[in-house]
């Protein structure tokens, strides 16, 4: 998971893209990134959140009425400057780009780049690897006039080369952007536009929270195997250049999106209330007694809401956030996870002495933060600690860009219902079904006749994936994990930094 965003205007959008990065703070806090074009490109990019890459400085040297931006959450190669995007080749033209999702391929590519096209690779970035096939792609056409043909053809060649997940924004030197969907649609791409006089800018972003920001209007979301070609003159060039069938992650709708965003057609808070509407039919048939129920925040509150509405039991805030915490479940390494935690939630003893809660969350991955979470409810003096997720079970990874590599790290893997909550010690335990996820996402959008949501059932919307590809990415992933550790133990500052993150 990835934040992405591309400015097409006729001024200089460094402001637009910068304030667009912080909008899309929460789908990337490992690193962040963007490179601007007048004639000649102006890229920066580094560890840490937005605004402690970018500063005045900086973003006045930014200069150019178009670019494209990033932030970054790791799921392939290494927690490194080297590693942050936006990403920059020479030929043809000069072009970076910038990508979310996960290339199921990437190795191979890598292979393919290094000795058959004589191309070097700086990073494992499955990014970097995109961006060298796009390149080769245009280059090998061999335009005296780059058009908008160009750059379907272009693509098309792409999709023949790439699988797994890919939302992509690209700036060619001289020429514009260009965006462009995998042919599954797995990670969102949206596209938006503002008046400026009698003419349109474009901007192309992960999530529409982005526009609302920026005083862009939605125009819609880009298709699966859709190409958007933004030219020098501002002029919109869009063509599917491949059919495909909508199979957008389903994760997105309970975690990874804000929930002010509308995503193929769906409001993901109330995707996510109509989650615990769901739950509320379990926990009812259940027979159990609840004073009050009380979210995880910040995710969890959706959820939590829809329950206790249909529950028509009290809804309290019993944990204070803090703000200056990320996101946990995207930070590199369970100890960190686990450290960043104590800092983050505070519980409000009011809340808990005496009652008997139930504690909604969004999901349970790897159970380490629902059993503390426990925890305090209990040290703050609650009778009674029920736990519902919002999601069903996660037995498997997700190959497309979500943090999840192996299965010995999911504690549903290997773990019924029962079991996890003990291990969690709650003394009760609820999960959404899958059915009751498809329902609560697909009334939003009847169109959506398949997700991918291989984390939650074990198939993959993309043939390429097998349990063999899953073992070899996993091991892949260990070994990364393994080389940023050491990295934290040799450089203190690092780890304090990333724990901040």
């Amino acid at each position: 998971m990835c934040g992405l965003i591309a400015v097409s205007g006729f001024r200089d959008v460094i402001q637009d893209l910068y304030d667009g990065l912080i909008v899309l703070q929460h789908r990337g806090q490992d690193a962040a990134g963007i490179v601007t074009y007048d004639n000649q490109f102006h890229l920066k990019k580094s560890t840490g959140m937005v605004s402690e890459v970018f500063h005045t400085s900086s973003l006045q040297r930014l200069k150019g009425p178009m670019g494209i931006g990033h932030v970054r959450y790791p799921t392939a190669g290494c927690s490194s400057e080297f590693e942050s995007q936006p990403f920059f080749v020479n030929s043809p033209f000069g072009m970076a780009l910038a990508h979310n999702g996960n290339l199921t391929n990437a190795a191979q590519l890598a292979k393919e780049i290094r000795e058959q096209d004589y191309r070097h690779l700086n990073t494992n970035s499955d990014s970097e690897v995109l961006l060298n096939v796009f390149s080769l792609a245009l280059r090998k056409q061999r335009p005296k006039k780059l058009t908008p043909e160009h750059i379907f053809r272009a693509v098309k060649m792409v999709f023949r080369r790439c699988r797994g997940a890919y939302s992509v924004v690209s700036l060619v030197g001289g020429h514009g952007i260009v965006a462009f969907r995998d042919p599954h649609g797995i990670r969102p791409l949206q596209l938006g536009r503002k008046r400026y006089g009698m003419k349109y800018e474009y901007m192309v972003a992960s999530e529409n929270t982005a526009f609302k920001a920026l005083d862009f209007e939605f125009v819609r979301d880009i298709a699966p195997g859709e190409v958007v070609y933004i030219d020098a003159r501002n002029r919109l060039h869009t063509r599917v250049v491949r059919k495909g069938e909508l199979n957008p992650c389903i994760f997105e709708w309970v975690y990874l999106a804000a929930p002010d965003s509308t995503i193929d057609g769906v409001n993901v808070y109330k995707a996510r209330v109509r989650m615990g509407e769901a739950l509320a039919r379990q926990i009812k048939a259940a027979g159990i007694h609840i004073d009050s129920v009380i979210p995880i925040p910040d995710t969890g509150r959706p959820a939590a809401a829809g329950l206790a509405d249909k529950l028509k039991v009290r809804y309290r805030e019993g944990f204070v956030k803090n703000r200056y915490i990320g996101r946990t479940f995207i930070m590199p390494g369970q100890e960190m996870r686990k450290r960043s935690l104590n800092f983050k939630l505070h519980p409000i003893d009011l809340e808990f002495k005496n009652n008997s809660v139930l504690l909604v969350d969004d999901s349970i991955v790897r159970g380490n933060t629902s059993k503390k979470i426990v925890e305090m409810a209990r040290r703050a003096g609650a009778k009674k600690v029920y736990f519902a997720s919002a999601s069903p079970p996660i037995i498997g990874p997700d190959p497309y860009g979500i943090d999840l590599p192996t299965t010995t790290e999911l504690i549903a893997a290997d773990h019924t219902i029962p079991e996890i909550c003990k291990i969690i010690g709650a003394d009760g335990l609820f999960y959404t079904t899958v059915k009751e996820l498809r329902s609560a996402v697909r009334i939003g959008n009847q169109k959506i006749h398949r997700f991918s949501e291989g984390c939650f059932t074990g198939k993959y919307p993309t043939p390429e994936i097998t349990p063999r590809l899953l073992k070899q990415l996993g091991c892949g992933r260990n070994e990364t994990r393994d080389q940023f550790k050491g990295d934290e133990s040799s450089n203190p500052d690092q780890t304090k930094m990333m724990s901040l993150v």
